[in-house]
């Protein structure tokens, strides 16, 4: 009866140890970088128009298995946000660019609906790092680095997502569009408008 006992308990624990292992292996972890197309929703300020700007994405993250069709994958990334609008000064034409860069943190949900193609949706948590300024007109351009010490504007924005992925091996094609729940607390004028970020965003990468 003891023997029975005790080889029942090591074909157990065998099994726990390979389960543990199983789970472990089908652990990814993973990195991509893309672009984004970046806009802003304004509140208030009808006559200041704006359209989608490019930048640069690039994340890391862990792939973590709940069951077969459905994963949770927290991530570490870099984004670039912000709006361009256009008009006239003087009769000549100008562009003005806004560039905020943020760190975020996104815990994504990812449903599978295929081996090769996944739903993705979740919330982030967003980190302000830097804001450049830029306005271009034919016959020059001025740029600056803005302080981020004003009280009056948010530093951390929470946001959520929503998109697909398509696998093909090892590699990852993510197609996502974020949108702030938050606005930055902008004063309302043409310089500091109120608005949330939203953002259409590309990226390749790899998992490991």
């Amino acid at each position: 009866m003891k023997k029975t006992i005790t080889v029942f308990a090591l074909l157990l624990s065998v099994s726990i140890l390979k389960t543990q292992a199983q789970k472990k292996s089908d652990i990814n972890f993973g990195i991509r970088a893309g672009a984004n197309f970046s806009n802003v929703i304004k509140d208030g300020d009808k006559n200041f128009s704006t359209a989608f700007k490019p930048g640069f994405n690039a994340a890391f993250f862990l792939e973590i298995p709940v069951i077969k069709e459905f994963s949770v994958q927290p991530e570490l990334q870099y984004a670039q946000k912000g709006y361009k609008a256009t008009g006239t000064v003087l009769g000549s034409p100008y562009e003005y660019r806004v560039t905020t860069s943020f760190i975020e943190i996104p815990i994504v949900a990812k449903f599978k609906t295929s081996k090769q193609f996944s739903i993705v949706a979740g919330p982030q948590y967003s980190f302000l790092t830097a804001t450049n300024t830029k306005f271009i007109t034919s016959n020059s351009t001025l740029e600056n680095n803005v302080k981020n010490d004003n009280d009056n504007l948010k530093k951390n924005l929470l946001g959520g997502l929503v998109g697909v992925e398509i696998n093909t091996g090892n590699s990852v094609v993510n197609f996502r569009y974020s949108l702030d729940l938050q606005s930055n607390n902008g004063d309302g004028t043409s310089s500091t408008p109120k608005y949330k970020n939203q953002v259409l965003g590309l990226s390749i990468g790899f998992k490991f």
